[in-house]
């Protein structure tokens, strides 16, 4: 299968802007001699609409998210954990923006349009199921994990070298998901994904959350597996607090990205990341530009706070970090122009967000060039691919493996 990419309407044309690339010794278009290998690190599934209807427990059905229509035909957004109906609005979609909208839905096309961008292999999330941890009880948000999980096995587990979901679980619901993780993991899925906050709602002192000791037996599990944990974007509380003038964007920057703070946060500084120096964390689809201050100011608030401190660590918040934790991005020039001088070169991964509208797909090329110029080719390498490569144990093909950098990682699987 074959995917022919058009050209972009006025409303994408922006995103054919690029400088090239002259002098750089490898390249991300699609059909060059010597492309990088590329990892998108965030990619979207596109889930059938009776998903959950059919999968879950009856005294479940009625609670599901989904949209529901008033006698004057409007529709709106139920989500149990949200503040309310959010409506729906009616938007024409046209050209490339009607082609994401269309774009996903089964592996083979997937890996057709992927492969248009130069994109080798991908780590998939929910898209619908975002909305799985959007509930106060534990219990339920399991039952819809769960389920997600064994259609998204059944659906990709063939492609699983190229097409890889992440098993996604309810923490909250500890007992359920530790059983969960170890049979994700002896299916053969790739990583996790846990919500930011483990219970549902604002922050809250009275919630459970990371650094506490009741989820000591979580990170156990994990290691033992084996696998790396992701938290993205808009799960843990409502991305959509914010709401009149301005809502969109206020909502998408403060509510939806920032919140991947708290979870590094809550890894690095709590002794999480010291007790368990093999696990393997990241933050998906936040970007990059905020983690060397978020870096800095948990090495701040340890030196500065020592006297409040508990635990003291061996090492300092962002050490952990370095060692341990990723962050993916789509678009991030600021983010890159800080990695090499923040020694982050190996913690950042590319992804494009196939195929939703913040995403670059499928003009990725053009975004790496306009954004990781000032990179050496070493680094573009492990960025776009080889640090996922590395973390979520994808096999690097031969024909990638006539550079040093490639070779290594390789090796070391």
């Amino acid at each position: 299968m074959t995917t022919v990419i058009p050209e972009p309407d006025a409303h994408n044309a922006w995103r054919l802007t690029t400088p090239g690339n002259e002098g750089w010794t490898r390249s991300a278009r699609p059909d060059a001699t010597d492309k990088y290998f590329m990892v998108s690190t965030d990619g979207h599934v596109i889930e059938p609409n009776d998903l959950w209807s059919t999968r879950v427990a009856e005294k479940y059905r009625d609670r599901l998210p989904g949209v529901v229509e008033k006698p004057n035909g409007e529709k709106f957004q139920k989500t149990e954990g949200f503040r309310e109906p959010l409506k729906l609005k009616k938007i024409d979609f046209q050209g490339e923006d009607l082609l994401r909208n269309k774009s996903g839905k089964l592996p083979e096309g997937r890996i057709a349009d992927l492969r248009a961008d130069g994109v080798d292999a991908e780590i998939m999330f929910p898209n619908k199921g975002l909305t799985m941890w959007a509930t106060r009880d534990p219990l339920f948000s399991h039952a819809m994990c769960r389920a997600f999980n064994d259609w998204a096995w059944e659906m990709f587990s063939d492609y699983n070298d190229r097409l890889a979901p992440m098993a996604c679980l309810a923490p909250a619901a500890l007992d359920e998901t530790l059983a969960e993780i170890q049979r994700c993991a002896d299916l053969g899925f790739r990583g996790l994904s846990l919500p930011c906050k483990p219970q549902w709602g604002p922050p809250d002192v009275d919630d459970t959350n990371y650094n506490l000791k009741e989820f000591d037996p979580l990170w156990d599990c994990i290691v033992d597996v084996d696998l790396p944990i992701t938290f993205h974007i808009s799960t843990g509380r409502d991305p959509r607090t914010s709401r009149s003038r301005g809502g969109a964007v206020i909502n998408y920057a403060v509510h939806s990205l920032s919140q991947t703070v708290e979870p590094l946060a809550n890894l690095c500084a709590s002794g999480v990341a010291e007790a368990h120096p093999t696990l393997k964390f990241g933050t998906v689809e936040a970007g990059i530009g905020w983690v060397p201050w978020a870096l800095d100011a948990m090495d701040e608030g340890y030196l500065k706070h020592h006297m409040f401190v508990r635990p003291k660590l061996e090492l300092l918040p962002s050490e952990y970090f370095r060692r341990q934790g990723f962050a993916t991005f789509q678009d991030d020039r600021a983010g890159l122009a800080l990695a090499r001088e923040h020694d982050l070169i190996d913690n950042f991964m590319w992804a494009n967000d196939y195929p939703h509208h913040e995403g670059s797909w499928p003009h990725s090329a053009e975004a790496i060039e306009r954004t990781m110029g000032d990179l050496t080719d070493g680094e573009r390498a492990k960025i776009l691919g080889l640090n996922a490569a590395r973390v979520f144990k994808f096999p690097v093909p031969d024909r990638f493996q006539n550079h040093d950098d490639a070779a290594h990682v390789a090796a070391s699987m």
